[in-house]
């Protein structure tokens, strides 16, 4: 046998192997339940690169949003949906991530990047409480406000 006719053999098998698992929808079932992998394999990536010395530091941005946000979504696939409304913060700390890296790894150690992951760790963190608080949190924050009026105001004696 050529080698010629031995290369199209396998080209035809593979043609009808992936024909025929997608027909049992295998790839629909993939596609379905792992495509956050699309999200997660670059963002590890750009990570490998970078620390094999491939890629500048500033990947580490992107990377890092991306990874965030596929084990975000795996979550929300794992547990439903409606987690998101929980969990929406995360992706603004997955950016104050990156750029946290960023400011870790580049020699020169740039100040603004620190500074903007710091205001975008403490957003997502307040986002992330209000969101948690929002049902019974906000009756809290209420009787906790209500409590500190009332004892600046009934607390302090004025003398006049």
């Amino acid at each position: 046998m050529s080698k010629n006719k031995y290369t199209v053999g396998l080209l035809f098998l593979f043609a009808g192997a992936v024909i025929l698992l997608g027909k049992l929808g295998l790839f629909s079932f993939i596609g379905t339940n792992f495509w956050p992998l699309f999200l997660l394999i670059p963002g590890i990536l750009l990570h490998v690169l970078f620390f094999g010395r491939l890629l500048p530091p500033f990947v580490l941005v992107p990377g890092a949003v991306l990874t965030i946000n596929a084990f975000i979504f795996f979550f929300c696939m794992a547990f439903g949906w409606g987690s998101m409304h929980y969990l929406w913060p995360f992706f603004i700390l997955g950016v104050a991530l990156g750029l946290y890296e960023y400011h870790l790894f580049e020699m020169s150690r740039p100040k603004y990047p620190l500074t903007i992951a710091t205001l975008l760790a403490l957003v997502g963190a307040a986002f992330f409480a209000i969101m948690i608080f929002w049902g019974w949190g906000l009756y809290i924050i209420a009787a906790g406000l209500i409590g500190i009026g009332v004892w600046l105001v009934a607390g302090r004696k004025t003398r006049w």
